[in-house]
């Protein structure tokens, strides 16, 4: 968190759009606003086991970081603030069919801080679709939000629901610089009223199950 304990509030979208009716906060209000939101999500490949990530907005402010431990009994990556707290800690489920993704709040791995799980919708998949399920929906008949792709993932949409209610957009962008600097850079806009730390955490689990992809999934 900035200043008295707040985040840094990134710059508004030149793009508009109608606010949700009911705001979706899943790890803090703070990440709420009432515009939308464009966030640049950055990562320089994999060295030494590690792979981090910085999110800046449209004027190169970082608004959060994402550190990630890799090749480990369990990959996690952790989401942080741009004064280095830990809002959220996103961890692998081994030995799960559906691909599944625990997000625990703070730095914690305790059941009582889940947040949510993502998983992938089917086993098999022309293209990618993972279903969402806040702590509370134990059932996990009916996803809390959903997330379609394209199978080589330049892009991907996420829903509220199983509606067609769309709150955030990512494509993957390409460029001189991210192959000169080997980087790859992935452009998020978050609609008005949508919890944007929460859409990073989505993005980035994205980003690793699709990265695990052999064919064999």
């Amino acid at each position: 968190m900035s200043g008295a304990g707040q985040p840094a509030n990134p710059i508004p979208a030149m793009t508009v759009y109608l606010p949700l009716e009911h705001p979706a906060v899943v790890i803090s209000p703070y990440f709420l606003a009432q515009y939308p939101v464009d966030l640049t999500v950055a990562t320089k490949m994999m060295t030494l086991g590690e792979n981090d990530f910085t999110v800046k907005d449209v004027n190169g402010t970082i608004i959060f970081r994402i550190k990630s431990k890799l090749m480990s009994l369990h990959d996690r990556r952790k989401l942080l603030d741009a004064a280095g707290t830990v809002l959220v800690s996103l961890q692998q489920k081994l030995m799960t069919a559906h691909r599944r993704w625990l997000a625990y709040r703070g730095d914690s791995k305790d059941s009582k801080d889940l947040l949510f799980t993502v998983r992938k919708s089917s086993l098999l998949q022309m293209r990618t679709e993972l279903d969402v399920f806040l702590a509370g929906n134990d059932k996990e008949e009916v996803p809390d939000f959903k997330i379609k792709g394209s199978f080589s993932e330049s892009s991907c949409v996420i829903y509220l629901g199983n509606t067609n209610k769309i709150i955030a957009q990512m494509y993957r962008g390409h460029s001189m610089a991210t192959f000169l600097f080997d980087t790859d850079d992935f452009r998020v806009t978050i609609y008005p009223n949508v919890d944007y730390a929460f859409i990073i955490s989505l993005v980035v689990i994205l980003d690793e199950i699709n990265a695990d992809r052999s064919g064999q999934d």
